[in-house]
This record gives C-alpha cells, structure tokens and sequence, in this order.
C-alpha cells in the first residue's frame, strides 16, 4: 500500500486509531465504474471500522460496494533544510505522518445512517445542544435522502510516520528545535517528534 523504510514504519494499532481520532479528515479512494473516486470527508473510527457518509450525487457512493476502499489519513508535516543539521552531507527533505486504512465498505440504512449524522456532530461539535434528532421529521428525512452513510471494515491499517528517525539525535534535536520556533504546523511536527524519538528510558 505505502513505501515504509523500516524507520518511519508504524504498526501499533493503538497508535494509529488514536492518530485517526486526532486527524479524522480523510482521503478517501475507490475503485469503481470509470476509474478511481475520490472524495474528502471526515471519518468515525469506531470497533475497528470508519464510519462516514457521501452525497448521493456523488458516483463514489454508489462505488463503495464494488471493492475495497482506501483512507489515508493526513498528520502534520513540514520541511526539513539540510541546513539544520550538525551532520553533512545532507539534502532537503520533509517530515510527515500518514495513516492508510484498507477494507470493504457496506452502505448503511437510514437509521444506521443517522446515527453517523449525529455521532459526528458530538464528537465534533460537543458543546452545541444541536441534534439531528430534533429536526423536523419532513426535513431529516429529506436530508437521509440526499446521502449516503458507510460502514468499512479495516483489514489493514499502517502508518508511516517520517520523523527524522534515520537521523543522528544530535540532527533530531536540532530539527525539532528550528520547528518548535515556526508556525503551528512545524511546532506539530516538532512535538510529534518528539513523541517518536524519545529514548526508550525516558518517561
């Protein structure tokens, strides 16, 4: 699925279901009548399945039966100069993290379907007393009519996590120190880095 040099490899499924709840903004791809679909969409992670919903309108949803659908779900990420480095030489290169989720995908009834809707909305929107329940009955099941909610089963879930792991820590360190000072997408980088190349006896 993914090219994972043994370094940037991740295969702890605690790891990478948490890094999904954290990033659970997808790229979602599927295999289908003329060519691959893809689409952009937030997924639940739940039991080992994600759980989402397309418009019906899109050919995507009506692909999802066909075969196995992919998830890739993007982390931070920033680049990395040579210049950072106490070690020469060196070239650019770019610190990221990605989780890819592989399986079959079911469509859900409208029932199932709007327990996603309102699943969705407390986990992303918790302090709101908004409910898909409480709309008017007419106006819910115009909006059931128009998508389509999914169910898909993970059969393999990896992670690539590319955070100057090949390099020196002396190089580690000072990456992650020029990142610590830039903008909040470089300070996630730096304390993923953080996180991931830590010694193992320290706390």
């Amino acid at each position: 699925m993914i090219y994972r040099p043994a370094a940037f490899a991740c295969d702890d499924r605690r790891s990478l279901t948490d890094f999904i709840r954290h990033h659970p903004f997808a790229t979602l791809i599927t295999h289908g009548a003329g060519g691959p679909w893809i689409s952009h969409l937030p997924l639940i992670y739940e039991n080992d399945h994600l759980f989402g919903h397309l418009a019906k309108a899109n050919p995507q949803a009506q692909a999802l039966g066909s075969g196995d659908s992919l998830a890739i779900f993007h982390g931070p990420h920033a680049y990395v100069s040579p210049s950072w480095y106490e070690t020469a030489p060196a070239v650019p290169t770019w610190n990221y993290a990605v989780v890819h989720a592989l399986g079959p995908a079911r469509h859900l009834n409208a029932d199932e379907t709007a327990q996603v809707v309102e699943k969705m909305a407390a986990i992303h929107d918790p302090r709101s007393d908004w409910s898909f329940a409480d709309l008017p009955d007419d106006y819910r099941a115009g909006m059931l009519r128009g998508i389509v909610g999914f169910s898909m089963a993970l059969q393999k879930l990896e992670g690539k996590f590319k955070m100057s792991q090949n390099r020196p820590a002396v190089d580690q360190k000072k990456v992650a120190e020029r990142l610590a000072r830039g903008e909040p997408e470089e300070r996630a980088v730096a304390d993923m880095m953080a996180e991931i190349n830590r010694p193992p006896d320290e706390p």
